[in-house]
């Protein structure tokens, strides 16, 4: 089987364009070397506070059956923004021998050194993630004294009530699921009854 290089992009919302880290990626890879067309590649336009993302559990369950040498993404927040699950994942690819690059942050990431590093960034991904909800919420209570404030709208969700129904099926706990959507264990508990 040839090992072949993996490239990760990952936008926020379907609202977002990947095209700058694609066009950033492919410059990096012929620049190196690398034939663009040659890499596989993953995109997922979903956030980063969890790892239950389709093209990111693709990349894992090709990295785990030896078909990835190297992964390459824009920025090590496109992984994820939280420390924990951000080491846990570089941890475990680099052991079994996986190269992760983050371009932008002219980074290569092997062995104990680079988990070292990547640990530090996560870090800070996860506080810049932690300050944007500390402007969001000072922001609602903003709007709530001018009276201005709307909420969200009814019948909104802030991930996918199915899937929450399709983890517990599988025997995951409210807390793992609230954990894999990204969301609160009150929301995973409000979507499970009204599934009933």
């Amino acid at each position: 089987m040839q090992k072949t290089i993996a490239v990760y992009i990952r936008v926020s919302t379907t609202g977002q364009n990947e095209a700058g880290q694609r066009a950033a990626i492919t410059e990096w890879l012929n620049n190196h070397g690398h034939d663009p067309n040659a890499a596989t590649w993953y995109v997922d336009k979903h956030t980063a506070t969890t790892t239950a993302r389709p093209a990111l559990e693709q990349l894992q369950a090709a990295i785990f059956a030896g078909r990835h040498v190297t992964v390459v993404t824009w920025r090590l927040d496109r992984l994820s923004r939280t420390q924990r699950d951000g080491i846990n994942l570089l941890a475990n690819w680099c052991d079994v021998r996986v190269r992760v690059v983050s371009i932008t942050q002219q980074l290569d990431l092997s062995g104990a050194t680079g988990r070292l590093i990547a640990g530090v960034l996560f870090a800070v991904a996860e506080m810049e993630l932690e300050a944007i909800k500390e402007r969001q919420r000072v922001g609602i209570e903003a709007a709530k004294e001018r009276g201005v404030y709307q909420g969200r709208k009814p019948g909104t969700t802030k991930a996918k009530p199915d899937r929450a129904i399709k983890l517990r099926d599988k025997g995951l706990t409210q807390d793992e699921i609230a954990t894999a959507l990204g969301v609160s264990r009150t929301t995973v508990n409000r979507y499970l009854r009204n599934a009933g």
